[in-house]
C-alpha cells in the first residue's frame, strides 16, 4: 500500500488530494533518468499532486515531469504554469503540452502574480483570466488559478471568483497574512490551496541563499559552536520536521515541496507520517527560530517588499 492516500477536497475541483505534493523537481547537472526516478518515487508512495512550469531550468522540468508520468498520468493532478504575464496564453501552453507531451494539464496558474496591477490586467474581461477559460474550453486545462507571493494580490483574486485553486507561501517564515487571512479566506470560497515555501527556499534547512546557491558571504556573528567532530560551524537551522509540521498545521489543501534527492524526500515523507498539529506556543516558537535561521541569507522574494 502506499505510503501517502488522497484524504481531502482540493478545493471546489473534486480532486481528492494527498497532503503533500511533488514540486519543481529539475536540476541539470543530475542526468535525466535519475529526475525522472526522484518523481516517479513520489508517486510511488502516493503523493499525486504534482507542480512544474517552463521557467524551471528552462523547460527542464516539464520533460522530467512529462516522462515521469508516461503510463501513469490517471489519478495525478498536474499544475503548469503561464511565465509571461503579457503575453498570449495558447502559444505558451503549446510549449509546455509538447515538453510534457500530454494533451492537457489539470491546473493551468499565471505564475508569480504578484503586483495588483498584473492582476487587474488578468482579469479585466479581454485579459489573460479569459484566456484560461478558452483553454479550459478547448479541453487542454481543467482548472485556472495563480500563483503569487503578495498577500493583497491573493485577496484581489478570491473576490473575483476567478481562481478555482490558487498558489502561494505558508511557512515558518512567511508573511503571517497568507495564512491568517488567505487560507481561511479560500477555504470559505471553496478554492483550493497549495502552498510552498515551507523550508523557505532552502534557507531554514541549511547555509544557502536559496535552491542550493551558497551563501556569497557568511555573517558576522551568526555561527553556532561547531560539533565534536570538527564540523565547520554553522549557521542557525531547522529541521525539516520543523518547517513541515508547521505547514501542516496551517492545513493548506497541499503542503508542495520540492523534493530533488531521494534523501530530501524520504526525510519529508518521515516528517509527514510522524506530524501531529502544533499548538500556537509551538508555532510561534519555530517562528521565532526561523527568523533566526534566515537571517543573511539573501532575498525573501516570496514576501511582500518591506515585510
Amino acid at each position: 500500500m502506499a505510503r501517502f492516500q488522497p484524504r481531502r477536497p482540493l478545493g471546489r475541483t473534486g480532486f481528492l488530494a494527498t497532503r503533500l505534493g511533488q514540486g519543481d523537481l529539475a536540476d541539470r547537472s543530475v542526468p535525466k533518468e535519475s529526475c525522472v526516478g526522484t518523481l516517479r518515487r513520489a508517486l510511488e508512495a502516493g503523493l499525486n499532486v504534482v507542480d512544474t512550469a517552463p521557467a524551471y531550468e528552462d523547460g527542464y522540468s516539464e520533460e522530467i515531469v512529462g516522462e515521469a508520468l508516461r503510463g501513469r498520468r490517471e489519478g495525478v493532478f498536474l499544475i503548469d504554469k503561464i511565465d509571461y504575464l503579457d503575453r498570449p496564453v495558447a502559444p505558451q501552453l503549446d510549449g509546455s503540452l509538447a515538453r510534457l507531451g500530454l494533451p492537457a494539464v489539470d491546473l493551468l496558474v499565471f505564475h508569480g502574480v504578484s503586483a495588483l496591477a498584473d492582476w487587474q490586467r488578468l482579469a479585466a474581461p479581454d485579459g489573460g483570466m479569459g484566456e484560461l477559460a478558452d483553454e479550459i474550453l478547448r479541453g487542454r486545462a481543467r482548472f485556472r488559478g495563480i500563483s503569487s507571493h503578495h498577500p493583497e494580490v491573493l485577496a484581489a483574486a478570491l473576490d473575483s471568483g476567478l481562481c478555482d485553486v490558487v498558489m502561494f507561501p505558508v511557512g515558518p517564515f512567511a508573511d503571517p497574512r497568507y495564512e491568517a487571512e488567505i487560507l481561511p479566506r479560500a477555504k470559505a470560497l471553496g478554492v483550493g490551496t497549495v502552498c510552498f515555501k515551507t523550508f523557505g527556499a532552502g534557507k531554514l534547512l541549511g547555509d544557502t541563499e536559496g535552491y542550493g546557491r551558497p551563501l556569497a558571504a557568511r555573517p558576522r556573528g551568526k555561527v553556532s559552536s561547531g560539533g565534536a567532530d570538527g564540523a565547520e560551524p554553522r549557521l542557525p537551522r531547522l529541521t525539516v520536521a520543523d518547517c513541515l509540521h508547521y505547514t501542516l498545521t496551517r492545513d493548506p489543501d497541499v503542503a508542495l515541496l520540492g523534493l530533488s534527492f531521494e534523501n530530501e524526500q524520504e526525510a519529508a515523507f518521515a516528517a509527514a507520517e510522524a506530524f501531529r498539529p502544533q499548538g500556537e506556543a509551538e508555532l510561534a516558537a519555530t517562528r521565532r527560530a526561523a527568523a533566526a535561521a534566515i537571517e543573511g541569507k539573501g532575498p525573501v522574494w516570496w514576501n511582500p517588499p518591506g515585510d
